[in-house]
């Protein structure tokens, strides 16, 4: 679909999720603008969980619910809502925003310092598992010795 519908469903779900989290954001290749969008993601950390569950039971066929990863249909198009703690925040922001081009090449830099870049948001951490970057996006770039790049630089 076209970025500025895709943009307009994905503004219309965070409107109806926001009241239940106390943080919420459109990740993906929205974030990313790219002119064609397959799904929508948002990342979010829930305020309350039990009422942000009945909302997202309202807001379309619920396809997936775990603990990290809930899937559900609205209308006819996907959206992935990925949980975050305020830890794991900007390092899962980070991943899910992509490009996969872009996390390989983050991902293949932390490797090659024997470092990991965990892609379940908990942060960049060193050789002997030691958290070294996470707190924001710049910071793992920072860490990583790059020029920091805005999402839509990310494709």
């Amino acid at each position: 679909m076209e970025l500025e519908r895709a943009q307009k469903i994905a503004d219309a779900v965070v409107k109806r999720l926001a009241p239940h989290c106390s943080r919420i954001e459109v990740a993906g290749s929205i974030r990313r603008k790219k002119p064609q969008v397959n799904d929508i993601d948002l990342v979010l950390i829930p305020q309350d969980p039990w009422s942000l569950h009945g909302e997202l039971m309202k807001l379309g066929q619920l396809k997936m619910s775990g603990k990290k990863i809930v899937r559900v249909i609205v209308g006819s198009t996907q959206v992935d809502l990925y949980i975050a703690e305020p830890e794991t925040w900007a390092t899962l922001l980070l991943i899910r925003t992509g490009s996969k081009e872009n996390n390989i090449r983050l991902a293949t830099l932390a490797k090659n310092k024997g470092w990991h870049l965990a892609a379940s948001g908990d942060g960049l951490f060193d050789g002997t598992g030691k958290r070294i970057a996470g707190d924001s996006e710049e910071s793992i770039y920072e860490a990583l010795g790059l020029a920091y790049q805005e999402p839509w630089e990310r494709n």
